[in-house]
């Protein structure tokens, strides 16, 4: 999402009732540890934000921090605002091939045209960027909801500048399942042997689900500039965990998903196509009171090439 900077505090000083007066712009000073107040003030804000649905509070990731960060700052210096990098990856492809297993959503806020280098006046375009996606209304409220999506459990903050274009990058993870390690590139055809354990109480897995989406290209910086939502791609497969003899599933099969008492569960994961492709393994859980729809926990990505 972006926004003209002077055009927002306009608007916004009229209905606040604050007079809105033009500074310059300034030299870099201590940009980081302005970064740091920035994330700080961030998570208060979702934080109250939260509350106030009587969800539970976020605490800071760092890899989501580390990847909205790289993120943020191609897009600064590049100029332009999109899910997508320059590589064409996508948020979870980004975070699960720097090393995260766990679900992501990602919002993206811009102001080309930031008012200052100043860190208050940085502070505060922030903050009125993550205002703006906090105030969406429905059916246009995606970033909204990824902000008070209750499954969410940690978030990280990416912020970067370069010649007054803002870029913030929140990328909100669900925490909930330990992935054991599993090789993050393979070939076409290959299986490989997908073991996890819900450390978390409360939940259990619904399904497994395995996503495939050919290799990204690397977009066109006019395709970048254009507005667009991602999503997790349309072809998988839906693995479910294994019910005892002489129970079946209304497809009349037993389910593949090896389950312990522990918490503990293993599948096979064939690499379906015959094509390179990117293959994301989506762990689903449910509350075992019933009260929450199944929620990704894993998005955990192999390159097959």
């Amino acid at each position: 999402m972006t926004f003209s900077r002077r055009g927002f505090l306009q608007s916004a000083g009229v209905s606040l009732g604050v007079a809105l007066l033009e500074r310059p712009s300034l030299a870099e000073d201590d940009l980081e540890k302005t970064f740091n107040q920035i994330r700080a003030n961030l998570l208060e804000m979702v934080n109250e934000e939260r509350a106030v649905e009587k969800l539970n509070a976020l605490a800071i990731d760092d890899l989501a921090t580390q990847v909205a960060t790289t993120h943020a700052q191609e897009m600064a210096v590049d100029g332009y605002t999109s899910h997508w990098g320059r590589d064409g990856r996508k948020p979870y492809q980004r975070y699960s091939l720097a090393g995260g297993t766990h679900a992501t959503q990602e919002n993206v806020a811009a102001a080309d045209s930031t008012w200052s280098m100043r860190d208050r006046d940085l502070k505060q375009d922030s903050s009125y960027l993550h205002v703006r996606l906090y105030q969406e209304q429905p059916p246009h409220d995606g970033h909204r909801r990824a902000i008070l999506a209750p499954q969410h459990t940690h978030v990280g903050f990416g912020i970067a500048v370069d010649d007054l274009r803002l870029r913030v990058v929140e990328m909100f993870v669900a925490k909930y399942v330990k992935v054991e390690p599993i090789a993050r590139k393979a070939k076409p055809g290959d299986r490989l042997t997908f073991a996890a354990k819900m450390p978390k109480e409360g939940y259990y897995l619904n399904h497994i689900e395995v996503f495939y989406e050919p290799l990204p290209e690397r977009p066109e910086l006019s395709w970048l500039q254009g507005s667009r939502s991602y999503s997790l791609p349309s072809e998988s497969l839906i693995l479910r965990p294994k019910v005892p003899p002489p129970y079946m599933y209304a497809d009349r099969k037993p389910g593949v998903v090896e389950m312990s008492s522990a918490g503990r569960f293993t599948a096979e994961i064939n690499l379906f196509k015959k094509e390179p492709g990117i293959y994301t393994i989506v762990s689903w859980l449910k509350r075992n009171d019933g009260t929450q729809k199944p929620f990704p926990a894993t998005e955990v990505c192999i390159e097959a090439s």
